[in-house]
Formats: structure tokens, C-alpha cells, sequence
């Protein structure tokens, strides 16, 4: 495993600590794949995630994550962490916000002339959005959809993935 694969999760298992984790998930994500608008990269394979979300905070919907995405093909790996809300008992809706860390390119494609992702930047913004449901009072499921760019923040150069994938996730309280 590489260093920035093994800083990554790292930190994650250091914000995730058991006795505060509140649930964690886990899934599988197709990766940089083609949705309605944006075509796939050059990448492919599936990413293994695993992560921690944290109790709302205070009276508000909002909980904060962390996941660590590692990409079975060899790809970009990718940490994050950013805050998500719950809208829903049975069935639901889970958009989220992050910044993710990855192991991918981070030159500027109008530059550098291969067939990686071009990132433009280290640090992207992760969001994201997940429809589920419950499986009873400690299991829910849930398809979802992240993305990673830097939305033209850091410089000319956007490229971005898509991940589509689904994630169980175990309440531990």
C-alpha cells in the first residue's frame, strides 16, 4: 500500500474512533463512471469504502463523516470528511458535503500530456447525495452518488469523478 494510501486511513481511524462512533458504513463504488452529465475518465475498477458518521449535532440534522475509498484497479484512492443530514425515518435522503484528500494526479491537464485524471488540485470537494432505507432499528441501506473536483476553485482545470455505488451501514447505539 502506498503512503498517501496508508496517511489516509490514518486519519480516518483516528476520527473514527469506536467508543464516539455513532455508525459506520461500508460499500462498494463503480468508479469514475459516466452519469447523465459527465461522461467516465479514463479509470475504472471498483472502490471498497469504509467509514465512520458521527451523532447529529446538537438539534441538527447534521453529522459529520469520515470514509477511506480505495480503488481496486490501482486508481485514485480517496479520503474525506465533511458533514451529512438524515431526511427521513424508514425511507430517506442523505445529501453530504466534504473535502477529500486522493492519491491521483494533482498536475493541471493542459499541462501534463498521459492518460491519468488530471485532478488540477490534492484537495477536492466531495459531495454527495444517498437515497435509503431502513432494515431495522441498527441496519439501513443506501444508493449513492459522490463526486470529486475542485469546481474550478484552484485553477483552470476541473476533470472530476463520478463513484455510483450502494453502502450498509450499522448503528452502533
Amino acid at each position: 500500500m502506498s503512503k498517501r494510501v496508508c496517511l489516509l486511513a490514518s486519519a480516518v481511524m483516528a476520527v473514527s474512533s469506536p467508543s464516539h462512533a455513532h455508525e459506520l458504513f461500508g460499500g462498494t463504488y463503480v468508479h469514475d463512471t459516466s452519469v447523465p452529465f459527465k461522461h467516465g475518465g479514463p479509470e475504472d475498477g471498483i472502490d471498497v469504502q469504509l467509514g465512520w458518521r458521527g451523532d447529529r449535532i446538537g438539534k441538527t440534522p447534521l453529522q459529520p463523516y469520515a470514509f477511506l475509498a480505495v480503488n481496486t484497479s490501482g486508481g485514485t484512492h480517496y479520503g474525506a470528511i465533511g458533514l451529512s443530514a438524515r431526511f427521513g425515518k424508514r425511507f430517506f435522503i442523505r445529501p453530504g458535503l466534504g473535502i477529500a484528500a486522493h492519491t491521483g494526479s494533482a498536475a493541471d491537464h493542459f499541462i501534463a500530456d498521459n492518460d491519468d485524471i488530471e485532478f488540477g488540485s490534492r484537495i477536492l470537494f466531495e459531495p454527495e447525495v444517498g437515497v435509503g432505507a431502513s432494515l431495522g432499528a441498527r441496519f439501513s441501506i443506501e444508493g449513492s452518488w459522490l463526486h470529486l473536483s475542485h469546481g474550478q476553485l484552484f485553477g483552470r482545470q476541473n476533470s472530476g469523478i463520478n463513484n455510483l455505488g450502494v453502502r450498509l451501514t450499522y448503528r452502533l447505539r
